[in-house]
């Protein structure tokens, strides 16, 4: 009998659909793994604890995904994503800027150090636009502004948030679009297929109760998608991109820790968990 600990590792806190998705893909492909829950995790530095182990890295906080990772890759082991690309992604800032290395289309966007000097940087990018924490998920915080005085009130509001961080103003144009945006599913460098997200709401974010419909994968979609997700280092991840008015692509964010529900539930034959579970199995092998 193996007595030895399992090479894969599937860290979470929370296991939902996405995650027992995958832990039945590993079970399927008859592949040893533990599930470790974030919250019970420490590391002490030095140490090559997880040496040769390779861990996904499913934890829903971003701050706690990023330090895990950190730990984890210092104690030996291999983080998809890794802390790198985990770090880029769940910042807008750091992605935006990475995208635009990489010469990738993105809306106009620009950070400003305080909510006072917000309103110069709305003033560059100009109305209508959006302000979004730098960190946050599922459309949370996010607020459209049409003019300077609804800009004024949502900063002033900023203003009195406790954390520092949120005093930095991260604001982006806004893309003129119809009520749909498209999710690409990227896995090992490959484009495994598209979705539009559709709802009433702005934002189409599956979580406010936007629905997922299939999308045609075109090779320039496919292209751009996989791009995001190598300018951030991320080997499995979900990319929002958006058609302006004249059918152009540009690409929103990059999400490390993807969501895949509505995906699957959308598309019925790819297999977003089974892409996942291969590309684990193929790095505990290397």
């Amino acid at each position: 009998m193996d007595t030895s600990p399992p090479d894969l590792v599937v860290l979470a806190s929370r296991v939902r659909y996405e995650e027992k998705r995958i832990m039945a893909a590993l079970d399927r492909r008859g592949s040893r793994f533990t599930h470790l829950d974030s919250r019970s995790l420490s590391v002490t530095a030095a140490t090559d604890r997880y040496a040769g182990r390779v861990v996904l890295n499913r934890e829903v906080g971003h701050y706690r995904a990023w330090y895990a990772a950190e730990a984890l890759e210092a104690a030996g082991a291999r983080v998809v994503n890794t802390a790198a690309a985990t770090h880029l992604s769940g910042d807008k800032w750091l992605t935006s800027a990475a995208l635009l290395r990489h010469g990738l289309p993105t809306p106009r966007t620009a950070l400003a150090m305080t909510p006072e000097a917000g309103l110069k940087a709305l003033a560059e990018v100009g109305y209508p636009a959006v302000i979004k924490p730098l960190v946050g998920s599922w459309g949370r915080l996010v607020t459209r502004v049409t003019d300077e005085a609804m800009a004024g009130a949502v900063l002033e509001h900023v203003a009195a948030l406790p954390s520092p961080q949120s005093h930095i103003v991260y604001v982006q144009e806004l893309v003129p679009k119809a009520d749909r945006d498209i999710r690409v599913a990227v896995v090992g460098g490959r484009a495994l297929g598209a979705t539009w997200r559709r709802g009433e709401d702005w934002r189409t974010n599956v979580a406010r109760g936007a629905v997922s419909e299939p999308c045609h994968l075109g090779p320039e979609l496919a292209r751009l998608a996989v791009a995001a997700a190598a300018a951030v280092g991320a080997d499995i991840a979900g990319v929002d991109l958006i058609e302006d008015g004249d059918g152009r692509l540009t690409v929103l964010e990059v999400n490390d820790r993807v969501e895949f529900r509505g995906f699957e539930s959308a598309h019925g034959d790819i297999d977003v968990a089974g892409a996942i579970a291969d590309l684990l199995i193929t790095k505990a092998e290397a």
